[in-house]
Formats: structure tokens, C-alpha cells, sequence
């Protein structure tokens, strides 16, 4: 429960630099004209707050459900692939559908990281073991960033690739509120929904068997959390583009908050996300001024250590 408070207080504490930091330039516009420094605070740092924090929760919610349903701390949305597949999803119906409408380009992202998941299902299964997950992953990552490459390449536009490569690796700059809320409302939605199914994730953990013996088919409840995952994942990316690590930092820390209880791990993933992203947007600000630094990368500094470090732990427990 104290670490909980302490969790939040973070968060909130977080948020508020976020949304202020540099002081100054707000305090320089107020002096000149209070108006112009409110537009500031709402039109480009607002949305930019709320993007960290709910793309953040997306990603530690559903990094905490899929590594629940797949049995495997290595089940993160950009290991899967459905990251990448959310992106490709985009690109396809931005540069090759003619799509401009915000919610319909969502739809699109949602639609590809729903493909990524279903092959990552028809691969490696459910319950794999880490090594063919990870292989299976890899390979429908690798095959999305190449489709979306390729897409770029053959874009109308021969200024495509440029034009979204600052997307590509991540970003909240220059994002306004009806694209925050194109993103984050039914992202919102179906982490509500994902987070009904704390108590059936707890029983499947336990095997198919304990699961169905309590009246949950685990078959479906699979198929709810990845369809969930990929409408959350994939509206987000549209908007914000793909961030690696941080669907596998936030769930690996909430269990350890949890005691190792997958069902009870869904929130506090959600708000150690949140945290996370608004410290590495926070620490892209402090990059040089005039060029924009990816989070996207932020974020795979932050988490290639831990995700070596698992991977090196769950060798020494298979040689073992």
C-alpha cells in the first residue's frame, strides 16, 4: 500500500513538471501577455502531458496483460510485434488508403497490431516457450518494419520517409488535443475493460485448467486481451508512433510491487508506464536546443539493460 502512495505521488509529482517545465518561458509570456502563456500551457504542453502519461499506462497495461496471457515476462507490445504492426497499420492508411480523418488512421493502427498479434498466436501459441515467443516476435517486428519501409520507399511522396521518421521513432511534440483525444479515448476504453480482467488473468496464471474449472474459457479471454491490446496499442502509435521497452520496464516492476500476481499488476504497471514516459520526454528536453531527440530512443537506453538482464536470468534458470 506505501509503495502504492509513493507510485502515485511520483506520478502526479511528474506530471506537474512535465506540463511546467522550463518555467521560464511561461513566466516570460505571462509578462507580456497572460493569455498567450495559457495558450502555451493548453494548445502545446497539455496535450503533450496527457499523450506521456496515457500512451505510458497503454503500454505498462497491456505489456502487464499479454505477459499474463502468454505466460512469459518477455510479452511486451514491441516484442510482439504489435507495435511495429500498429505502425505499419498507420503508414498503410496514411500513404496508401488516401486516410487523413485521425480516428479512422487509429482504426488502421489498431487493425495492424491486431495482425502482428494474430500471427504471433498462429507462430508461437500461447504459452511458448521464451525462446520460440522471442523468435516469433522478432520476426513479425522485423517483417512489419520492413513492410512499412517499403511502403514509405514507394509513397507518393518521395519525401515520405523524412517526413515520418521523427514519427517512426516516437514523439509527443507538436501534438494537439483532438489528436490526444483520438488516441487516448479508446485506448482509455480498453484498458478499462482489460482491467476487469485482473481476476481471470490471476486464475489463468494458474493453467488453463484452474481457469476453466472457475467458469473462464481461457481461449477467449486470450482473444479479449489481445483484441483490447491492439485497439489501445494501435490508436496510440498512430498519433505518437512506436516506443520500444516500456510494455516490458513497467509490468517487470509492478509485479515486483504485486508479489508476482499478474492480475493485480495491471494498475500499478498502468502508472509506472505513465511515470516512465513523462521522465524520458522529460529528459528529451534537455537535449540540444532545436533538435528534436526521439523518446523512442530514450526509452530503448532505459530498457535494453533489464530486457538483457531477464533474458540472461531465465538462461540460469533453464542451465539450472
Amino acid at each position: 500500500m506505501k509503495s502504492t502512495w509513493l507510485l502515485l505521488c511520483a506520478l502526479a509529482l511528474a506530471a506537474v513538471l512535465h506540463l511546467l517545465l522550463p518555467l521560464e518561458s511561461i513566466l516570460e509570456l505571462k509578462r507580456a501577455d497572460p493569455n498567450l502563456a495559457w495558450q502555451l500551457i493548453e494548445q502545446l504542453r497539455l496535450p503533450r502531458t496527457l499523450l506521456a502519461v496515457g500512451y505510458g499506462a497503454v503500454l505498462g497495461m497491456t505489456g502487464a496483460a499479454l505477459q499474463a496471457t502468454f505466460a512469459n515476462p518477455l510479452a511486451s507490445p514491441d516484442i510482439t510485434g504489435s507495435s511495429s504492426g500498429a505502425a505499419l497499420g498507420a503508414v498503410a492508411g496514411s500513404y496508401w488508403l488516401g486516410v487523413t480523418s485521425p480516428l479512422t488512421l487509429a482504426a488502421c493502427g489498431a487493425a495492424g497490431a491486431a495482425l502482428a498479434l494474430l500471427a504471433l498466436f498462429a507462430l508461437a501459441g500461447r504459452r511458448s516457450d521464451p525462446a520460440t515467443l522471442l523468435l516469433a516476435g522478432i520476426a513479425i517486428a522485423l517483417a512489419a518494419g520492413a513492410g512499412t519501409s517499403l511502403l514509405l520507399a514507394l509513397a507518393p511522396s518521395p519525401f515520405a520517409f523524412y517526413d515520418s521518421f521523427e514519427w517512426l521513432m516516437g514523439s509527443f511534440v507538436d501534438r494537439s488535443l483532438p489528436q490526444a483525444a483520438v488516441a487516448l479515448v479508446p485506448a482509455a476504453t480498453s484498458c478499462l475493460f482489460l482491467a476487469r480482467l485482473g481476476g481471470p488473468l490471476d486464475m489463468l496464471a494458474l493453467g488453463d485448467d484452474v481457469a476453466a474449472s472457475v467458469g473462464y474459457h481461457p481461449r477467449r479471454l486470450a482473444l479479449e486481451v489481445v483484441a483490447l491490446s491492439a485497439i489501445a496499442v494501435g490508436a496510440c502509435v498512430s498519433v505518437c508512433g512506436a516506443l520500444a521497452f516500456v510494455g516490458l520496464i513497467a509490468p517487470y516492476v509492478a509485479r515486483q510491487m504485486t508479489r508476482g500476481h499478474p492480475g493485480k499488476a495491471l494498475a500499478p504497471a498502468a502508472a509506472v508506464g505513465a511515470l516512465l514516459l513523462l521522465l524520458a520526454d522529460l529528459l528529451v528536453r534537455t537535449g540540444p536546443a532545436g533538435r528534436i531527440i526521439p523518446v523512442g530512443v530514450v526509452t530503448t537506453v532505459l530498457g535494453t539493460p533489464l530486457f538483457i538482464w531477464i533474458v540472461v536470468r531465465m538462461r540460469r534458470s533453464v542451465t539450472s
